[in-house]
């Protein structure tokens, strides 16, 4: 029987390289940043240890993660990642915190319509004024081709939950705007998936 508290997703491991690039580009030096729906907690230990000077305050909705979110920083002693909060986005509560930078890999689609809306006003709630909202995932784009691969995989999601499948982009965009953020970059990312970044004004 193995003591190893840490859960495992291939695809953090596989993708957690890619994203930190982006946000060595778009983090601020020093700060305070939440991520969203933390899940195994693979990525906020991946950025935390890479990023020392960042103090990391991991959330997901699923206390069931917790564990494995706690597991994960330590086996990588990183000793900037807080102690994982329970948010849903939706229901709340929001933490009655300022942060720097708010962090969502893999959630709006994986979600209600809903989460989207009440992602960019809890976030543009909690950011520090020129904070930036960063989301990694596969979208949906006007005039873009869609890879065959993110086809397949709306289709699985909505045969999961008619409420989940992939977002126009251009959708995700205008809830943002509507909270106060404008669209900085969107970056290219393996496997067909997408780093967006959104400013606050």
């Amino acid at each position: 029987m193995s003591d190893d508290l840490r859960n495992h997703a291939p695809a953090a491991d596989r993708n957690k390289e890619a994203i930190l690039a982006v946000l060595r580009k778009v983090l601020p030096p020093s700060g305070e940043v939440l991520e969203i729906a933390s899940g195994t907690g693979q990525h906020i230990a991946h950025f935390a240890e890479n990023l020392p000077a960042l103090s990391f305050q991991p959330s997901e909705p699923d206390v069931g993660q917790h564990t494995s979110i706690h597991a994960w920083a330590t086996q990588v002693s990183a000793t900037n990642v807080r102690a994982p909060i329970a948010l849903d986005v939706i229901a709340g509560p929001w933490p009655e915190i300022r942060v720097d930078a708010v962090l969502s890999a893999n959630m709006i689609h994986i979600a209600p319509w809903a989460a989207t809306p009440a992602l960019m006003q809890g976030a543009a709630r909690i950011l520090r004024p020129g904070g930036v909202l960063v989301l990694y995932g596969p979208y949906l784009r006007d005039g873009h081709e869609t890879a065959p691969s993110n086809l397949a995989f709306d289709a699985d999601l909505k045969a999961r939950n008619p409420s989940w499948g992939l977002r126009r982009l251009e959708d995700v965009e205008a809830e943002a705007n509507k909270a106060g953020f404008e669209l900085e970059r969107v970056e290219e990312m393996p496997a067909n998936n997408l780093t967006v970044v959104f400013r606050k004004s």
